[in-house]
C-alpha cells in the first residue's frame, strides 16, 4: 500500500473519531440537561402534588398556590393554532417554490427566504406588538387585542420560512419520471402535485412540519410580547394567558434557586420538553400512517 493511502486512511480513521466524540458529547449534554431539569423539578412535589400543578389552572407562588393547567393549555393551543396557518401555506409556498414559479422567480424567492429565516424573534413580537395586536383589537372588536389568536399568528409567520424551505427541498427530490408519467396519462398539473407529487414527498414534509412546530412550542420572546402573560386558563382565541416558555422567562430570574418556586419552573421546562417529544412522535406516526 502506498504512503498516500497509508496517510488517507490515518485522515479517515481521526476524522471518524472526532465525529465519534462530538456525538457522544452531544448526547452527554442532552442526558445532563435533562437529569438537572429531573432533579431540581421533581423536587416541586416534596410541596405540591401532581394533581395541583397539572390539573389546576391557580398560579400563585406568593400563596403558595403553582397550578399550571393555563400554560401547558397555552402552549399546547399557540403551537396547534400556529401549525393549522402556517403548515398549510408552508406547503402551499413551496410547491409554488419548487414546481410552479419560473426560474428568474426562484432567484428571487429563495435568497428572500433564506433573509427571511435570520429575522430575529424579537422583530417579529415587536411587529405584532404595534401591528397585530391594534389590528386584532379594531376588526374583531376585542379588549387589549392579545392572546392565542395574535401569539399564533405570529407564530404562524416565524415558522414558514422553515417549512417552505425543507418542503421545497423534500419536493424536489420527487422523480421527474413520476410526473411526466402522470401527465402522459392525461392527468392535469393539479392533479399531478396533488396525487403524485406530494405523497411522494410527504415523509420530507413531515420533517419539516416537525422542524416548524418544534420552533414555535419552544418560542419564548415573540409570544411573550403579545400573547398578555396572565397566568389565567383561555376561555377564547381573543382571551390573554400565557404559556410554559413566556412564564419561564418571566419569572426565572426572580425566583431564588432550590426553592418551590424556582423548582416548579425546572419542572415546567421538563414538561415542555415532553410535550415537544410527545408531538414529535406524533406527527412522525402520522406520517408512517399516511405512507402506509
Amino acid at each position: 500500500m502506498s504512503e498516500f493511502n497509508l496517510k488517507r486512511m490515518r485522515k479517515d480513521k481521526i476524522m471518524r473519531l472526532v465525529f465519534v466524540l462530538a456525538a457522544c458529547l452531544l448526547t452527554i449534554i442532552i442526558v445532563a440537561i435533562i437529569v438537572f431539569m429531573s432533579q431540581q423539578g421533581l423536587t416541586m412535589f416534596k410541596e405540591v402534588t401532581p394533581q395541583e400543578f397539572f390539573l389546576s389552572a391557580h398560579w400563585d407562588p406568593e400563596a403558595g398556590k403553582y397550578g399550571a393547567l393555563s400554560f401547558i393549555v397555552g402552549s399546547l393551543a399557540v403551537t396547534t393554532f400556529a401549525l393549522c396557518l402556517g403548515a398549510p401555506l408552508g406547503i402551499a409556498g413551496a410547491l409554488f417554490l419548487s414546481k410552479i414559479a419560473s426560474p428568474l422567480m426562484k432567484s428571487i424567492l429563495q435568497p428572500a427566504i433564506n433573509i427571511y429565516m435570520a429575522i430575529p424573534s424579537v422583530v417579529y413580537g415587536f411587529f405584532g406588538l404595534t401591528v397585530i395586536v391594534p389590528w386584532v383589537r379594531g376588526f374583531f372588536g376585542v379588549t387589549g387585542g392579545f392572546g392565542i389568536f395574535t401569539a399564533g399568528s405570529i407564530l404562524a409567520i416565524m415558522i414558514l420560512p422553515t417549512i417552505v424551505s425543507l418542503s421545497a427541498d423534500a419536493l424536489a427530490t420527487v422523480p421527474q419520471t413520476l410526473e411526466e408519467g402522470s401527465l402522459a396519462l392525461g392527468a392535469t398539473r393539479w392533479q399531478t402535485l396533488w396525487h403524485i407529487v406530494l405523497p411522494s414527498a410527504w415523509q420530507g414534509l413531515v420533517t419539516a412540519v416537525i422542524l416548524g412546530m418544534a420552533r414555535a412550542i419552544g418560542e419564548t420572546m415573540a409570544v411573550q410580547m403579545v400573547i398578555g402573560n396572565t397566568p389565567q386558563l383561555a376561555k377564547s382565541l381573543f382571551s390573554p394567558t400565557s404559556t410554559l416558555p413566556s412564564e419561564i422567562v418571566v419569572e426565572m430570574g426572580n425566583t431564588p434557586f432550590g426553592s418551590t418556586w424556582g423548582n416548579s419552573l425546572f419542572f415546567m421546562a421538563l414538561v415542555l420538553l415532553g410535550i415537544s417529544m410527545l408531538l414529535i412522535l406524533l406527527v412522525r406516526s402520522l406520517g408512517k400512517g399516511r405512507m402506509a
